[in-house]
């Protein structure tokens, strides 16, 4: 049976599917003592295929930017999923990183990021507000336009 924070985003409308698999070499996250540190998840949904693709700013909308922030957080939680079994035993969301594939003149960053912010703040409730950097990079992995990293502390 699936646990509360389960329970919370299938109210949301979202299941979790199996992690992606890293594509070099790395691994999709590693737990040192009670941190979890997750690597950046690009914003690719349940059908393997980019959320948005492109640069914000310029031909993905600030809209398209949120769901794929959303969609990033999404794959974060099901690499969390799998590193302990159950997202329950996440203590807290300590620290999410968002890299936005963004033209020089783009400033709402932030803005976009708030897509994985948001989700992390409605699945854990208080333990999912987080220290955060939001920045615009020029370019990102197979031209998606959102990857998240994050940091949890877990039980």
């Amino acid at each position: 049976m699936p646990g509360a924070v389960e329970q919370k985003l299938a109210e949301l409308g979202i299941t979790l599917h199996e992690p992606v698999s890293p594509v070099a070499n790395y691994v999709g996250f590693v737990r040192t003592g009670n941190l979890l540190f997750v690597s950046g998840q690009i914003c690719l949904g349940a059908d393997g295929k980019l959320i948005a693709k492109g640069k914000l700013g310029g031909n993905v909308s600030l809209e398209d930017g949120v769901a794929a922030a959303k969609g990033c957080a999404v794959n974060i939680l099901a690499q969390v999923k799998a590193a302990l079994g159950d997202l329950d035993k996440v203590a807290r969301v300590v620290r999410l990183g968002g890299f936005v594939n963004a033209t020089p003149d783009f400033i709402d960053s932030p803005k976009v990021i708030n897509g994985a912010s948001d989700l992390m703040v409605a699945a854990f409730g208080d333990k999912g507000r987080h220290s955060r950097a939001a920045v615009g990079v020029a370019s990102l992995p197979a031209d998606c336009a959102v990857e998240v990293d994050a940091v949890f502390e877990v039980a």
